[in-house]
């Protein structure tokens, strides 16, 4: 019997640990210099230099972004349904509205046509997600935005080192979001990292902090969002083996491509002229029976996949109450079809011959 390959594994080494021991060591466990040190570097490694702000999760990166920009309520905030409920949640969670719009059908990002049929006057930001490690076509919706007089976020939760034209992610918009959760590409074990302008990271901080920059000397109503020196500490660690990880993730998927291209039924994932994709997740399209082939490959092949995401937001029953009688074609069809399969760093040659024999076999038992 075969081991199961996990659609995704954490790497957790003993530097990691060596990191955490120091932070507990010294006694210094809350918010500190960790914290300090770990935002300088992340922005000098994958944000070009951006002032950054850690937190103590993506969704609390989000929402204080949102926030700390001036998003409350009467504002509405373009969002796509084809994304984790996070997103949609956080515009929420401020008081303002989240407007779901389509999806373009190879990358799985908001359709800039779309988004432009959807502005109204109340239309305040454009927040869309560089989904599965591939950006979003940030030049597109950057010149919607400044025509239309709204402002432009990312969610880049899922995109640490994705770039466009040379630029990275994280940087084409007035604040962006990385998640630093367990299976991300690369994890603080729990947390998140708000890449901003000047004026929203200052506000950042004061919301993370209780609304304070000096103790006891409060600013504003804030929240306890700071990340720990011990979250940090393993953040600067892995922040070192991101690339080299993020280059072993390119070459798994170049061999599913090679492997899977042409493959009847099956879509292998495009990447966009100009685009660095860093593969999140590998995330195939199936024409039909995806739930039998995600069984199939778990119980006939012991291989793992996972299915992000089987329910469009606008159809969560948290947050289909802002979205009444929507049909988002592309969202839906996408919905039904994808599948993630293994991509992670610490695949084998041999598990990734058996995923890719695997979901050869699945399919033509199928056809």
């Amino acid at each position: 019997m075969n081991d199961f390959i996990p659609p995704a594994k954490p790497i957790i080494g003993d530097e990691e640990r060596a990191a955490v021991d120091a932070v507990l060591r010294s006694g210094m466990v809350a918010q500190g210099p960790q914290v300090k040190a770990f935002e300088d570097e992340f922005s000098a490694a994958l944000v070009a230099g951006r002032e950054c702000v850690a937190v103590n999760s993506g969704t609390a990166g989000l929402h204080l972004g949102l926030l700390a920009a001036g998003i409350g309520p009467g504002d509405e905030v373009i969002v796509p349904s084809f994304t984790f409920a996070a997103t949609g949640n956080s515009v929420a969670l401020t008081g303002a509205t989240p407007v779901f719009v389509d999806i373009e059908p190879d990358y799985f990002c908001l359709d800039p046509k779309a988004v432009a049929a959807a502005i109204t006057d109340r239309t305040a930001a454009i927040l869309p997600v560089h989904l599965y490690g591939h950006p979003f076509d940030a030049p597109a919706l950057r010149k919607l935005a400044d025509e239309r007089g709204v402002r432009l976020f990312e969610d880049a939760a899922q995109a640490h080192g994705a770039s466009l034209n040379g630029q990275q992610v994280g940087t084409f918009g007035d604040f962006a979001m990385f998640s630093l959760y367990p299976t991300k590409n690369m994890t603080s074990g729990e947390g998140g990292m708000v890449s901003a302008t000047p004026e929203i990271a200052h506000r950042v901080r004061l919301l993370r902090n209780q609304g304070m920059e000096r103790q006891y000397a409060n600013e504003l109503v804030g929240f306890n969002a700071r990340m720990t020196d011990i979250h940090a500490a393993i953040g600067r660690v892995q922040l070192g083996k991101v690339g080299g990880w993020t280059e072993q993730r390119q070459a798994n998927a170049a061999y599913l491509n090679e492997h899977l291209a042409g493959l009847d039924g099956v879509t292998t994932p495009p990447v966009a002229p100009g685009g660095v994709h860093v593969y999140h997740q590998y995330t195939i399209r199936v024409a039909e029976d995806r739930d039998r082939i995600v069984t199939a490959l778990r119980e006939e092949w012991a291989v793992g996949s996972g299915v992000y995401y089987p329910i469009p937001n606008h159809r969560l029953e948290s947050l289909a109450k802002f979205a009444p009688g929507l049909e988002l074609p592309e969202t839906e069809k996408a919905a039904a079809e994808v599948i993630s399969l293994p991509v992670h760093p610490s695949l084998s040659e041999a598990d990734l011959e058996r995923i890719a024999t695997a979901v050869a076999a699945v399919v033509k038992a199928g056809a």
